[in-house]
C-alpha cells in the first residue's frame, strides 16, 4: 500500500505530540498512581497467609479515601482516549481541504483510513502498557511481594483486553468521523453513545428484567436466576459490560464466572476466598466476551473502511 508507513508515522508523531494527548495521559498515570497507592495502602487488611495472587489484589483493592479500583478507572478512561484519538481522523482532513491534496499524491485511498487507525491503535496500546507497567512497579516496591509467573500471565492478559476495548471506541470514532463532516458533531455523537452505554444500559437492563421476569422479597431462587441472566444478557450489548467481566475473571481468578453476586465479591475482598481456576479456564470464560469485542470493533472499522472507500472526495 503506497504511503502507508509514511501517514502511519505522521499520525503516530502527531498524537505523541498534541496537547490533547499529553493532557489525557497526565489524567491516567495520576488517576492509576492514586488508585494504585490506596490499594497498597489498604491490601494488608484483607490478605491472610492463605491468600493468593496477592500482587494481583493491587489492581482490584479500592479504599475508603478513593473508592474507585484500577480497572474501574481504565473503563472510564479508556474509552475517552480513544474517542479523543478517532473522532477526527478523516473529516478534519477533509474540513481543512489537505484530503483531496493528499489523495492527489501517489498514496492509496485505503493506505489513509489504514494508516490513521493503526497509528492510534499503537499509540493507545503505548499508553495502557506504560500505565500498567507504571502501577505494577509501584505496586511492587510498595508492598514487597512478587508476581508469581501466572500474575504475570494474567496482566499481559488485562493489557491485551484493554487494548481491544480501547480499539472499539476509536473504531467507532472513526466511523463517526467518516459519516459525519463536523469534527464537533462527531465527537458529541461518540461521547453520548459512551454515556449511554455506560451509565444507563444497566439501568435499562434492570428496567426490563424487572419486567419480564418480576421478582420481590418473597421471590423463588429460580425466579432470581432468571431475572439476573437476563439483565446480565441485555447488559452484555454495552463494550464496558464485556470489559468487566473479562476484567473480573482475569484479576480475580476466585470467582471465576463473570455472573458471581455481589456477596461473592464481598466475599472475596473479605479474604475468605475460595479455590482460584487456572488461567486456561479464566481464558475460556472470557473467550465469548474477547470475541465480541473484537468483532465489534472489526464491524465498526469495516463500515468506515467502506464508507470512505465509496465516498466521492473533491478538491476544495
Amino acid at each position: 500500500m503506497s504511503g502507508f508507513m509514511a501517514i502511519f508515522w505522521k499520525e503516530l508523531a502527531d498524537h505523541f505530540t498534541s496537547k490533547r494527548f499529553i493532557i489525557l495521559s497526565l489524567l491516567i498515570y495520576l488517576a492509576g498512581l492514586a488508585t494504585i497507592y490506596v490499594a497498597a495502602q489498604n491490601i494488608r487488611s484483607g490478605v491472610t497467609e492463605d491468600t493468593q495472587f496477592i500482587f494481583l489484589r493491587l489492581f482490584i483493592v479500592s479504599g475508603k479515601t478513593l473508592p474507585f479500583s484500577f480497572p474501574l478507572f481504565l473503563s472510564i478512561f479508556i474509552p475517552i482516549v480513544g474517542i479523543s484519538l478517532g473522532f477526527d481522523a478523516i473529516n478534519s482532513e477533509r474540513t481543512s481541504g489537505n484530503l483531496s491534496r493528499l489523495l492527489a499524491q501517489p498514496v492509496y485511498r485505503d493506505s489513509v483510513v489504514n494508516g490513521k487507525f493503526l497509528a492510534g491503535l499503537v499509540t493507545l496500546a503505548i499508553l495502557v502498557v506504560s500505565i500498567v507497567a507504571i502501577v505494577a512497579g509501584m505496586g511492587l516496591r510498595m508492598i514487597g511481594v512478587p508476581p508469581s509467573a501466572e500474575e504475570v500471565l494474567r496482566l499481559f492478559a488485562f493489557i491485551f483486553a484493554s487494548i481491544i476495548y480501547g480499539a472499539f471506541w476509536m473504531s467507532l470514532a472513526v466511523l463517526f468521523s467518516v459519516f459525519f463532516r463536523r469534527t464537533a458533531t462527531s465527537a458529541l455523537a461518540s461521547i453520548a453513545l459512551w454515556i449511554f452505554l455506560f451509565l444507563f444500559m444497566s439501568m435499562i437492563a434492570g428496567v426490563i428484567a424487572g419486567a419480564v421476569v418480576p421478582i420481590d422479597q418473597n421471590s423463588s431462587v429460580e425466579l432470581i436466576t432468571q431475572n439476573d441472566e437476563l439483565y446480565r444478557m441485555i447488559s452484555r450489548i454495552s463494550p464496558g459490560t464485556l470489559y468487566g467481566e473479562t476484567v473480573q475473571v482475569l484479576l480475580m481468578p476466585e470467582l471465576g464466572n463473570p455472573s458471581a453476586t455481589l456477596m461473592m465479591v464481598s466475599i472475596y475482598t473479605a479474604g475468605m476466598i475460595p479455590s482460584p481456576l487456572p488461567l486456561g479456564q479464566s481464558l475460556l470464560i472470557i473467550w465469548p466476551q474477547l470475541v465480541s469485542l473484537i468483532a465489534l470493533t472489526a464491524l465498526c472499522f469495516a463500515i468506515s473502511y467502506i464508507r470512505f472507500m465509496r465516498e466521492e472526495i473533491r478538491a476544495t
